[in-house]
């Protein structure tokens, strides 16, 4: 299918968590729940030691999600 290929993704994401810093975007999981695994688009919002604080809304500055420091984090779906 056209424009399934490599490189089309709109997103420049960072996948090494001992670099995270604020602002980063990063593809985060949602663990549990309906949407157990399906990935998500975040901006990082904080960063500490054993986990990080994504803006899980763009138009809602008020939605922040905790997720593990990991690669890809993970959100538990209570939070959701």
């Amino acid at each position: 299918m056209q424009g399934m290929g490599q490189g089309d993704c709109p997103f420049e994401f960072n996948f090494d968590a001992a670099t995270f810093k604020v602002g980063d975007v990063v593809s985060y999981r949602i663990g549990g729940g309906s949407f157990d695994g399906m990935p998500f688009v975040g901006t990082l919002l904080e960063v500490h030691v054993d986990h990080v604080v994504i803006a899980g809304d763009p138009s809602d500055p008020e939605v922040r999600y905790r997720g593990t420091r990991e690669s890809r984090p993970v959100v538990d779906s209570s939070e959701i």
